[in-house]
């Protein structure tokens, strides 16, 4: 029996299983909380959940993760910075780079060089003066790259000897934007690099914590991990290309996907703690992202599955608004989670509750201390006063002034809970799912008295008569914000030219009715709905309880897989490496001599022919090198076979003729690792 182990480690929860790789049988699976702090700590949890002995005898450990995602949302990173070959500021101002590719102008440094654009003629700095004149610059960072204008015909010489004079020189990590990717935009390639290097240590945590859980059980299997496009790429290939797991998860939970249904169009509906991922699968086919992933302010290059997520999660806050529940897209921990790690919550709670102290404010939330900020003097007043009050354990919001001289309802902790220096407890979703009985992980008491609070600030009784309506009015609310985010993902699907700049305000008043009159539309001037012919599947350990009303809603078939509450871990073993190298071949005509030539822009270089054939044979020896030497570097193992063939690229004329445009070169390795 051969054995894989899965992990996914969500903003949330990580995710153990143990799979048959020959069966495909679940052996066993586990779930702890992700611990940001210490990410080992979480992963190791998770992983005592199955038996040592399979861990142990693993042939494959294949990780998946949202970190990398979440940190781009949170615009989280190191210090990077990037220097642009072959540009002026100028050119980037020209386009506005700082808010199109957020390439801040604190963090980028052009340097013109004057090399040809058909690749031939190449122009590098002198790299003594270079680094005379740049090396403070350099210095002042915790992680490089780099891009060049003609990089994708040039073979990138000035990108390779910028990144050999870094590790000769600074010794800090630096990546090349050539290594990343071939697309067009030397700042969208400029972007990609830059990302990736401000995930350098994040990545670089995660892989390290699950090297050392792993190896400290025994086992000695190959670690890979989930990229964006749903292949596999090694433990050390992922260090050098973080940016590669920025839709790992999501990509998981495709590949589970096919597992679970026979449709050969679903959309995958993957919730969290933190937010919901949407993926559509059509024709049995996931469907990419056109260009590159946009991730939050950055586009990239990178090759992936295109996911829609929104804020909704087991963790997002629920508030008082206007004398009812409102949804708010801000994580917290939730009351009965928070209870269980610190009894001394509900003493709080109950003093609460004895008091006369009722309205919309959330005085019953909490903060507690995650860490330490690096640097206090950073903050004001207040929020040192924050700090300290917390740093003895969670305190409750209604005692702040009492007990720390913070003005409650001028209180600005926005930079601390961004920055992850504190925390929120409060009620979610999650809470109202322990008060209805449906989980049962943590303290459900917590939640009751955080549901009575509610109660009290409506004026309404606090019988458990009425926690339970209420706990019925927040799962209705996380139905409809389900209902109304899949339907703006469909219409931007659907109709991409419509809805280039999202679902405007009265279509989404039209959503919001539907799902509002979706039981009683009898006697209405006008009727109407919305619906999908594909099937749902819903993963993820809340979507079971509430995908059933909205695919109702749509009148759309649904399926709860088993196990669904660690599809993303199931789906990390279902990925197979596949690396693709294109060589791109133009086409150009000597005036002179009164014929054409031909440039093959292969990774070393370009290269002229005279004769098209030539030419052909050259571009599929360099794609198939490079294909093969990219799978390795990947994982692959023994006897590795490449497909290539030649792709003509040509255009019509106004006056209807055939232009030729050139070929290229396309090399497959593919490799099932199951």
């Amino acid at each position: 029996m051969r054995i894989g182990i899965g992990i996914d480690t969500g903003g949330t929860c990580t995710d153990a299983v143990a799979l048959d790789l020959d069966t495909q049988e679940l052996l066993a699976k586990g779930k702890s909380l992700t611990t940001r702090e210490d990410l080992s700590v979480g992963i190791g949890k998770a992983l005592d959940m199955l038996p040592e002995e399979l861990v142990r005898r693993a042939s494959i450990v294949s990780l998946s993760t949202t970190l990398a995602t979440n940190a781009c949302i949170e615009d989280k990173g190191c210090r990077a910075k990037l220097l642009i070959f072959g540009l002026t500021e100028e050119n980037i101002n020209r386009v506005n780079a700082s808010e199109t590719f957020s390439l801040k102008s604190d963090s980028v440094l052009c340097f013109d060089t004057h090399g040809s654009a058909d690749g031939l003629m190449i122009d590098e700095p002198d790299w003594e003066d270079f680094y005379a004149q740049y090396g403070d610059w350099l210095r002042d960072a915790d992680a490089l790259s780099a891009v060049e204008l003609y990089a994708n015909y040039n073979g990138a010489p000035a990108e390779k000897h910028f990144k050999e004079l870094v590790g000769e020189r600074i010794g800090c990590k630096c990546v090349c934007a050539s290594e990343l990717t071939s697309g067009l935009s030397v700042l969208g390639r400029g972007s990609t690099a830059l990302l990736n290097a401000r995930l350098f240590p994040i990545v670089k945590e995660f892989v390290d914590a699950a090297m050392a859980d792993f190896r400290a059980r025994g086992c000695k299997a190959p670690i890979m991990v989930v990229r964006s496009d749903g292949s596999l790429m090694s433990s050390d290939y992922t260090l050098s290309r973080p940016v590669e797991t920025i839709l790992s998860g999501p990509a998981a939970s495709v590949l589970a996907g096919k597992g679970f249904s026979n449709d050969p169009n679903y959309i995958i509906v993957d919730m969290g703690g933190t937010s919901t991922d949407v993926s559509v699968v059509s024709g049995g086919k996931p469907v990419t992202a056109d260009g590159g992933i946009q991730i939050a302010q950055w586009p990239t290059y990178v090759r992936g599955i295109q996911v829609s997520p929104f804020n909704l999660g087991g963790d997002s806050a629920i508030r008082l608004v206007k004398g009812k529940l409102e949804l708010f897209p801000r994580r917290v921990k939730s009351l009965c989670s928070a209870a269980s790690q610190w009894p001394e919550i509900k003493t709080q709670l109950e003093r609460l509750l004895r008091t006369n102290h009722y309205n919309e404010f959330p005085l019953h939330e909490f903060f507690y201390l995650i860490r330490e900020p690096e640097d206090i003097s950073h903050y004001n007043d207040e929020e040192k006063r924050l700090i300290d009050h917390v740093r003895s354990g969670p305190k409750i919001l209604e005692r702040l002034y009492d007990e720390a001289d913070i003005d409650l309802y001028h209180l600005n902790s926005e930079r601390l809970e961004a920055e992850g220096v504190v925390m929120r407890c409060g009620m979610t979703p999650t809470d109202f799912m322990h008060i209805r009985g449906e989980y049962n992980e943590y303290d459900r008491e917590a939640s009751v008295m955080g549901a009575k609070y509610m109660l009290k600030s409506l004026d309404r009784v606090a019988t458990d008569s009425q926690v339970r309506l209420l706990a019925e009015e927040a799962y209705s609310l996380v139905e409809g914000r389900m209902y109304e985010n899949l339907l703006q993902i469909a219409l931007e699907r659907q109709y991409p030219q419509q809805f280039e700049s999202g679902v405007d305000e009265q279509t989404l008043f039209l959503i919001r009715n539907a799902w509002e009159n979706r039981n009683n539309g009898s006697g209405k001037l006008l009727q109407y709905g919305f619906g999908t012919a594909y099937t749902l599947i819903g993963i993820g350990a809340p979507t079971h309880l509430f995908l059933p009303e909205v695919a109702k809603a749509l009148g759309a078939n649904y399926i709860l897989p088993d196990n669904a509450e660690v599809a993303n871990a199931i789906g990390a073993l279902k990925a197979d490496i596949n690396a693709v190298v294109r060589v791109n071949i133009s086409q150009r005509f000597n005036f002179e001599e009164g014929k054409s030539f031909y440039i093959v822009h292969a990774p070393t270089g370009s290269r002229r022919f005279e004769d098209k054939d030539e030419a052909g044979k050259f571009a599929m020896a360099a794609a198939e090198s490079a294909a093969l030497a990219e799978a390795r570097y990947r994982g692959a193992k023994g006897d590795l076979h490449a497909k290539t063939h030649l792709i003509k690229h040509s255009a019509i004329s106004k006056w209807g003729t055939d232009v030729d445009m050139g070929y290229s070169a396309v090399s497959e390795v593919e490799v099932n690792l199951e």
